[in-house]
């Protein structure tokens, strides 16, 4: 195999692995959260906090790596508009991902105690679940655009 073969499809793994991940917690977590119960978001939530550790992190560290080396390997230059919109809508991204993760964690552990103590899930779950919700989407939907931007390779500016 060629090495920017190779390069290439560490770089569609890793898209896939950001895409699949984000959507797969962003389901589970969803529909955890319907249940109500306490014990069981908790025990989600913390599958959910150690994918994002070990998947999503993995990838985010290393899609910009692949990336620059393919762009290096075909000779395309990361000033290219598609280039230089994919990765502000990368940094945009990460500005969403890392209150997510910090999120995810304290809603976890919000659940934890409320699953510990017998009672309610507190109001401070619900309103961080809400922005947890909220900020998926920006976030999911620049994914799809930087994965099109990939694909489509559009000349901009």
């Amino acid at each position: 195999m060629e090495l920017v073969h190779f390069v290439r499809w560490l770089h569609v793994i890793g898209a896939t692995v950001l895409l699949g991940t984000g959507a797969g917690i962003a389901f589970f977590m969803v529909m955890a959260h319907r249940t109500g119960d306490a014990k069981l978001i908790a025990h989600t939530a913390s599958i959910v906090v150690i994918a994002d550790w070990l998947f999503t992190a993995t990838a985010v560290v290393l899609q910009p790596i692949t990336g620059a080396a393919l762009a290096h390997l075909i000779g395309w230059k990361l000033t290219e508009g598609w280039v230089v919109a994919s990765l502000a809508l990368y940094v945009f991204i990460g500005c969403f991902w890392i209150p997510v993760v910090w999120m995810q964690h304290r809603m976890r552990d919000l659940a934890r105690a409320a699953a510990q103590a017998g009672t309610a899930l507190p109001p401070a779950y619900f309103r961080l679940y809400r922005l947890w919700f909220a900020f998926g989407f920006p976030a999911f939907f620049a994914v799809l655009t930087i994965i099109w931007l990939m694909i489509a390779r559009p000349v901009l500016g």
